[in-house]
């Protein structure tokens, strides 16, 4: 707490003052938390002096900044493996001091850390508590000024070039992961970045974002183990019986209006903490007020993950750096609706580095609907990889997307949209644009090889633990 102290007398963030007449301070508190490693001990002791009260149109844009997506995240640990460059990591320690206000904001003075000469006074601050979007302001503006240019599509991501050699810095929101493939480039950056900012510098990147990464001389695993056995111990399953697939292949799961109601704030929260999971876990993804047969079917999720605790993503050195992309529906899987479910991931080279598993916006009216629908989602996907891996030099021509619909892609490849097409929603025609184009090539996939390349991409996510053990 001390070195929280410090950072506000160093960064002058406020004054001790007589109350204001007519001016209703703001309560603040403390809140005190500690930062932990991948294997659950305190790396660090954080403190932060936190406002009790936020309205909306006052203090809410000082506070937002831009976020990467955690696909950005995946793509960066898939080209770092393939570059063989080993990814390092800071933290920042006053981000949230950086942002000047405009109003005249005073706060009170938090309960148990009054001032022993003035207790009644309160502060009037001159930084913003939690100002994000001027630290990202300043940061950015410092590594333009260093020579470093923005991505064009992630406004997180920073490269620059000098004499042949490159450095990545990827921002997410006060944590920083960087490197490239000059150590001395490397070095500087965070020489600099320590005389700039008051920075942390924690080493080769092992703990990001619940993420735990082991970068090796043959790839990069990544995985959430920690967050598992997390989960399973909150939701009081670490002790169940584990089992090892996530779904029995003959459940079929329907509204269940006769069944017993379950405690909804339970059920959201299991949900909820799966959700995240599936960032390395794409054996998961799947998708109704609850009832018992719903929590059944969750629950078996867990343990299932109770028996597959450290399975996680494989980007291997080896990997080439094309990129490629398959989709598949599942016509009225919906027992409830009839929607189908759009399934679609994206690959570089051998590296699963996104996919998704969503059920469409409406009914399909055919099979060939479906697909179609699956595929111009897939082809999106690839479009905004493929500018964003524009940013590290990489230049794509026509992208194979393998789909296992013959009468799809001819609806792709068809100039004319006739009757039987028409009523499909013209947002999903634009893949047909793309194929005329030429920026994606629609690669039809027989129904042994679909088989091939399903297996393919799930050995991403199997066979990983031995290369570490």
């Amino acid at each position: 707490m001390h070195e929280e102290l410090e950072n506000f007398e160093r960064n002058h963030v406020r004054d001790l003052v007589e109350p204001p007449p007519n001016r209703r301070p703001i309560g603040t508190k403390w809140v005190f938390k500690n930062k932990r490693g991948e294997d659950g001990m305190v790396v660090r002791n954080k403190a932060r002096f936190a406002r009790v009260l936020s309205k909306e149109g006052i203090d809410y844009e000082e506070t937002f900044a831009p976020v990467a997506r955690l696909e950005t995240i995946t793509i960066l640990l898939a080209f770092a493996a393939s570059k063989g460059f080993k990814l390092q990591q800071m933290d920042v320690k006053s981000a949230f001091l950086n942002g000047f206000i405009e109003e005249e904001v005073y706060v009170r003075q938090p309960p148990g850390f009054e001032s022993a000469r003035f207790p009644d006074r309160v502060y009037k601050l001159r930084k913003a508590l939690y100002g994000l979007k001027a630290w990202y302001a300043k940061l950015k503006s410092f590594l333009l000024k260093s020579g470093f240019v923005m991505g064009s599509v992630d406004k997180t991501l920073f490269l620059l070039s000098r004499g042949g050699d490159t450095l990545i810095v990827q921002i997410y929101v006060d944590d920083i992961i960087f490197d490239g493939s000059s150590h001395a480039l490397v070095s500087s950056f965070a020489e600099q970045m320590s005389r700039e900012f008051e920075m942390s510098l924690m080493g080769e990147l092992q703990f990001f974002l619940g993420l735990q990464i082991k970068q090796g001389l043959k790839g990069t695993f990544v995985h959430q183990a920690k967050y598992t056995r997390d989960i399973l111990k909150k939701f009081e399953m670490g002790d169940s019986k584990p089992m090892t697939t996530p779904m029995s292949t003959n459940t079929a799961l329907d509204a269940d209006e006769d069944g017993e109601a379950v405690n909804q704030k339970e059920f959201l929260g299991m949900i909820g903490s799966l959700l995240y999971l599936t960032v390395t876990r794409p054996d998961i993804q799947f998708a109704a007020s609850p009832r018992t047969s719903h929590r059944q079917a969750v629950k078996r999720i867990f343990r299932y993950l109770k028996f597959t605790p450290e399975l996680g993503l494989w980007y291997s050195s080896g990997s080439s750096l094309s990129l490629r992309g398959f989709s598949d529906a599942d016509h009225a899987g919906c027992r409830i609706d009839r929607k189908s479910t759009s399934s679609t991931c994206q690959l570089l080279g051998t590296s699963l580095v996104s996919w998704s598993s969503r059920k469409q916006a409406s009914v399909s009216l055919s099979t060939t609907e479906a697909e179609y629908i699956a595929a111009a989602s897939c082809c999106s996907q690839l479009l905004w990889m493929k500018a964003t891996l524009s940013d590290f030099g990489l230049r794509f021509g026509k992208i194979p997307l393998l789909v296992d619909s013959t009468s799809a892609i001819s609806v792709a490849k068809n100039p004319v949209l006739h009757s039987r097409t028409k009523h499909i929603d013209v947002r999903f025609h634009f893949l047909k644009d793309h194929y005329e184009k030429g920026d994606i090539d629609l690669v039809h996939v027989e129904g042994v090889d679909n088989a091939l390349i399903k297996g393919e991409i799930e050995s991403q996510w199997t066979s990983l633990i031995a290369l570490f053990v």
